[in-house]
């Protein structure tokens, strides 16, 4: 065996592998914000959760997707822990459909598919043509790969020395290592069983057993993958993960050891399918399904078990003010969709810390307390590091392929980001004037005091509701905050006039009069930021 097999085999499974990547991605395009919403519909109810997993799982191509969608929901609070078990289990079901499309033996045709792809994504111009055709050119890719690496394959399967590799394989715990450590690699055990099932179609003769044990380390190893992805997330997200990667090694243990045990499991297998990649699809099917049904009725005890295992902790659903992201702060790569929902809380999580430095800027203005500023000028820069964050992150995510509606959302994102940190500026501001009043004892009429305090207040009331419109995607706050803003601007316009008459009769200081106006103007455009980033959803 020369060194053109090799490099046939190599190319072969890189093609296989890019393909596999590439359907993924068109699907999660076209899926897109549709794939969240549909998520989210999962109910405690859990065998609708678990149908939702099966069709999100297939949706995407990917159970590694759906699974750190879920957690990512799950760590957003949009779902609880007993919807995403539900998820996780019919994720684990769908994801065995790509090895039951390969086990078809349709890679004769994979030119076929390769240019119709082409002809699709390169020569219309409809977005949802072009998507198509993304994904039908992955699919051929795929089948071009087993393609290419079959004859290198059947040539190397004949070597005295795959056969001793093959023999070592025997072990089942190897077998189980082998699998576990390759679906770890390449973060998809679809993937990874899809090259397994692969092998088989290019005549590899993988003995049954072996290819068994291996698709139960598959199971293990794409848990991986959630497990980091949880890292960064809340506790109940890390509970979700756990079940994930306690779920596939009981899974596997399971019926690892009746393999072990009753070996005439397998020889149903070969009994009742002839050709052997089909009986590695078979498997891999009928033992998820198999595990999925077995742990179905233990969902509810799992998730208060997980509960007290990990427990809440004191204060965690506090604002968090740490200086790092958090809803993006992922250690691995994710579907353009899910960092498009991420963002979004990592945008509210900001819009909440401008928000609430703009309240407590103000109250040390009114109270005169110097520390209470301090604190704004600690915050605001916590602020200025998030918005940069965020408009980091937000044009890497551009870059990605994204549905209409998230490419859509992402455009209006860094506006949102930009009038959040303008949010902040003015309350930095009004911690300034707070030092400045303080130092030169300066003194406010009381007048002038009960106007700032009127307009600062409902000012504050809208920013908070213009932040719940973003944050829930609510419409129906739209005309309130729109009444707010025009409240603001007509406070702010009359409070002015008054200033000037008090200016004429020398009811005012001069030098209080500058704070009392610029104060004023930062009230006011707050007050216009906030508008901005309601109306930003319509």
């Amino acid at each position: 065996m020369g060194i053109d097999s090799i490099v046939l085999i190599a190319g072969g499974l890189g093609l296989f592998l890019f393909g596999m990547r590439i359907m993924s991605s068109g699907l999660q395009t076209i899926a897109g914000d549709r794939l969240q919403s549909f998520l989210q519909k999962a109910t405690s109810n859990r065998f609708l959760g678990v149908a939702v997993g099966i069709i999100a799982t297939i949706a995407l191509n990917s159970s590694t997707a759906s699974t750190v969608m879920t957690v990512s929901f799950v760590n957003s609070g949009l779902m609880n822990l007993t919807q995403a078990i539900g998820i996780i289990l019919g994720a684990n079901v769908g994801t065995t459909l790509s090895a039951q499309l390969v086990a078809f033996r349709i890679d004769a045709y994979a030119p076929v598919f390769i240019f119709i792809g082409v002809i699709m994504y390169v020569f219309f111009k409809n977005k949802r043509i072009k998507d198509i055709g993304y994904v039908v050119l992955g699919f051929g890719i795929l089948f071009f790969g087993i393609t290419t690496m079959g004859g290198p394959l059947r040539a190397l399967a004949s070597l005295p020395g795959f056969s001793d590799i093959l023999i070592a394989f025997e072990n089942p715990f190897l077998a189980l290592v082998a699998g576990f450590l390759f679906t770890a690699a390449v973060q998809s055990s679809t993937a990874a069983t899809g090259v397994l099932v692969a092998m088989h179609v290019a005549g590899v003769p993988i003995p049954f057993e072996t290819s068994a044990f291996i698709i139960l380390g598959t199971n293990i190893g794409t848990s991986i993958t959630t497990l980091i992805a949880s890292i960064p997330a809340n506790r109940e997200s890390k509970r979700a993960a756990v079940f994930h990667i306690t779920y596939d090694i009981i899974g596997s243990t399971v019926f690892g050891l009746l393999i072990f045990f009753v070996p005439s499991i397998l020889g149903w297998f070969e009994t009742t399918w002839a050709d052997p990649a089909r009986q590695v699809a078979m498997f891999h099917t009928l033992y998820n399904v198999a595990t999925m049904t077995l742990l179905l009725g233990f969902v509810t005890p799992i998730a208060k078990l997980l509960e007290k295992i990990i427990p809440q902790k004191k204060n965690e659903d506090d604002e968090t003010y740490e200086r790092k992201l958090i809803y993006l702060d992922t250690k691995i790569a994710q579907p353009a969709s899910v960092d498009v929902h991420n963002a979004h809380m990592e945008l509210a999580r900001l819009g909440k810390i401008a928000n609430k430095n703009l309240a407590r800027a103000t109250k040390a203005f009114f109270e005169k307390d110097t520390e209470k500023a301090e604190r704004v000028f600690e915050v605001e820069k916590i602020v200025n590091y998030l918005n940069q964050e965020i408009a980091n992150k937000l044009v890497e995510i551009n870059n990605k392929k994204l549905s209409s509606g998230d490419a859509e959302k992402v455009g209006k994102m860094f506006r949102i980001s930009s009038d959040m940190e303008r949010i902040g500026d003015h309350a930095e501001n009004i911690a300034e004037y707070t030092i400045m009043i303080v130092d030169n004892g300066l003194k406010l009429s009381d007048a002038a005091k009960a106007e700032l305090k009127e307009l600062s207040d409902i000012t504050l009331r809208l920013a908070d509701e213009a932040l719940e419109a973003f944050e829930n995607q609510d419409n129906g706050k739209l005309e309130q905050v729109k009444t707010l803003e025009q409240e603001v601007d007509d406070l702010a316009k009359k409070f002015a006039d008054n200033h000037i008459k008090r200016l004429t009769t020398n009811c005012c200081d001069p030098k209080c009069g500058v704070v009392f106006v610029d104060m004023l103007t930062d009230l006011e455009r707050s007050g216009d930021h906030a508008n901005n980033i309601a109306f930003s959803i319509k």
